[in-house]
């Protein structure tokens, strides 16, 4: 079993409230708009990461991650990327990689909206942790934690604190 702990859109910040949650995962996925990797060197220093690179990343970035992953944590397949859309309105540049891919677990960030759905003509669980990070429209940063046991993704909590101002 691993504990994963899934953010998104930090936008050079970590907001330090979250560093318990950190502790306890047996790995940490970025799913982009990292903004720096000083977000990434600070990452590794609670549990190996994931990560993939976001529209607003710099070309060291983009050198350091991919815009797309695929690996197996457990038995589940997993699909990561910044920008994806949703069920029934994948991004079109997307929807093909899905098709092919075929993932269990096809997870996104990008719109700072968290959503977890499934999605039934895909057959997988659609995530997209919202964002964590000090831009953008939001005005809650989240983040989801949940385990992966074999084929299964369970114990699936939401851990949100406010943001206390929005910068646009």
């Amino acid at each position: 079993m691993k504990n994963i702990v899934l953010l998104s859109d930090t936008h050079h910040t970590l907001d330090e409230r979250f560093f318990p949650h950190f502790d306890k995962a047996d790995e940490i996925w970025h799913a982009g708009d990292i903004g720096s990797l000083s977000v990434t060197d600070t990452l590794k220093t609670f549990a190996p990461i994931r990560v993939v690179y976001g529209n607003i990343d710099d070309n060291t970035t983009r050198t350091e991650f991919k815009a797309n992953l695929y690996f197996k944590c457990e038995k589940v397949n997993v699909m990561m990327t910044h920008i994806g859309g949703y069920p029934g309105r994948y991004d079109k540049k997307i929807l093909p990689i899905i098709e092919q891919a075929n993932p269990d677990l096809f997870i996104c960030g990008h719109s700072h909206i968290l959503k977890v759905m499934y999605d039934k003509k895909h057959k997988l669980l659609h995530m997209n942790p919202g964002a964590i990070g000090d831009f953008g429209i939001h005005t809650v940063k989240t983040i989801l934690c949940f385990s992966i046991d074999g084929k299964e993704i369970k114990d699936l909590r939401v851990v949100e604190f406010p943001r206390s101002k929005i910068q646009l």
